[in-house]
């Protein structure tokens, strides 16, 4: 079963690049990251190597009004213990 857990709130640019920095040195820390979504803390495990992409998305004025976005995936497979 797949658990998945979001938060999207309204911030400013300093506080998104807040946001991205702490998950940032996070991940680049050894051990398990500590991850804030909303109110909640998640405590995972990625491994030395992970996937990484990157999807940046352009709406057209037509489209109800011009928008952007950037979606940034972090995906790894856990260690199973033996």
């Amino acid at each position: 079963m797949a658990e998945t857990t979001d938060h999207d709130e309204q911030v400013s640019r300093d506080e998104a690049a807040d946001l991205v920095q702490e998950l940032a040195q996070e991940i680049r820390s050894e051990g398990p990251a500590e991850v804030r979504v909303g109110n909640k803390l998640l405590t995972l495990s990625p491994p030395p190597e992970l996937e990484y992409g990157i999807e940046v998305e352009e709406r057209s004025p037509m489209l109800g009004g011009p928008r952007e976005k950037i979606t940034v995936t972090l995906e790894w497979k856990l260690e199973t213990e033996s």
